[in-house]
């Protein structure tokens, strides 16, 4: 079976049990307090999940979902008034007061202290398992193993992130790709001269895909891209990108924001967009299985 995304080399990456234990939890202390900046800025998920889950697996309102690495817990709130029940799994303690705060209120949501790997959830419990914009800080083999475990028979396990720029000014786009290329290319300089200092890892969605796919855990897999409309100002696009885990990385290893072309892409944003919102047209890489 070809892989669903692109043309990517689908290889998993080979670490000792101790190895991606160290990462794992580096993975979940990158995100520290950058709680308020996350919520603020990070895309919702598109409201078009609710109805492609609902016609995929004919289950208009699901008894439980689990809402893996849930962080602040905007995909998490975002099935309250769908589902009996939703539970978050976040590892970061940070994140999850935050999303615990913002839930008040919400009597079916509630938040575990927990890993993609290790929720702590009894067998075969979920509907739906979820997983929004942070399957590519989990390790796929054993996170795989967990979802598999905590679904139903004929449950989904789904899986969305957003891509690309949502903003449609070509200006600003332009700036952005700048913005993003410096990005990568220090990240690259500051691994080769000192590997250790941050020592993070990242999987990507053909190495989930791959996996999937090798240990048939799964009877479907079926991708297919999702839209959303949200408002965003030049203030939104740089907090966009202050939460961005390479942009926290560089800069929590002493790198200014000018050093890495946030001072530059602020410039642009203010000029351009300025404090006026206006429509932001986000796409979002959505994959849906079935157990």
């Amino acid at each position: 079976m070809p892989p669903l995304w692109g043309s990517d080399k689908a290889v998993i990456i080979k670490m000792s049990a101790e190895q991606i234990s160290q990462q794992l939890l580096a993975n979940v202390n990158r995100f520290s307090g950058m709680a308020r900046c996350y919520d603020a800025n990070r895309p919702h998920p598109p409201i078009a999940l609710l109805h492609v889950i609902g016609e995929f697996i004919h289950a208009p309102r699901p008894r439980l979902v689990v809402d893996l690495g849930s962080g602040t817990g905007l995909s998490t709130r975002f099935w309250a008034e769908h589902a009996e029940e939703v539970i978050g799994i976040e590892p970061n303690d940070d994140m999850l007061s935050w999303a615990r705060e913002r839930s008040d209120g919400y009597t079916n949501v509630s938040y575990r202290k927990g890993l993609a790997d290790d929720t702590g959830l009894p067998d075969s419990c979920a509907d739906i398992v979820m997983c929004a914009q942070s399957l590519h800080w989990m390790e796929p083999r054993s996170a795989m193993r967990e979802v598999c475990r905590i679904l139903r028979r004929d449950g989904v396990f789904a899986f969305v992130h957003d891509c690309d720029i949502p903003t449609m000014n070509w200006q600003v786009v332009a700036a952005l790709q700048e913005f993003r290329s410096r990005i990568a290319n220090l990240i690259d300089m500051a691994e080769k001269e000192d590997p250790q200092q941050d020592m993070v890892a990242s999987w990507t969605k053909a190495q989930h895909l791959a996996y999937m796919q090798e240990s048939r855990i799964f009877r479907v897999i079926k991708s297919c891209l999702l839209h959303s409309i949200e408002m965003g100002n030049a203030e939104r696009l740089i907090g966009l990108q202050l939460s961005l885990g390479n942009t926290i990385r560089l800069l929590r290893r002493g790198f200014t924001e000018e050093e890495i072309g946030l001072e530059k892409l602020r410039v642009v944003a203010k000029q351009i967009l300025g404090d006026e919102y206006s429509p932001w047209y986000f796409s979002f890489d959505t994959l849906l299985t079935v157990k």
